[in-house]
């Protein structure tokens, strides 16, 4: 899956909408993840538990599933937005 994701990836063209976002690497550490921003071009097709912690926090990571090739990034919501009010 790794692969065929890095085929379709671009860097970004312009401004990142997460440029400047620092991602730590899980709960209890100060390490900081370095981040290769891309450009939001891909649909991908993730699988979550919803299973959260005491502070609201998903227990554990969204694993991928698939590449979207059929539908296009303005057919999804933007992170944040709750697709069902769209």
């Amino acid at each position: 899956m790794e692969r065929a994701l890095g085929d379709v990836l671009v860097p970004p063209a312009g401004v990142h909408p997460w440029q400047s976002w620092t991602f730590s690497a899980g709960w209890g550490t100060q390490r900081t993840l370095e981040v290769v921003l891309m450009e939001p071009a891909v649909v991908l097709e993730v699988a979550v538990d919803v299973a959260r912690d005491a502070a609201g926090r998903f227990r554990h990571p969204a694993r991928p599933h698939r590449i979207r090739t059929d539908i296009g990034v303005e057919q999804g919501p933007v992170f944040g937005e709750d697709p069902a009010s769209s």
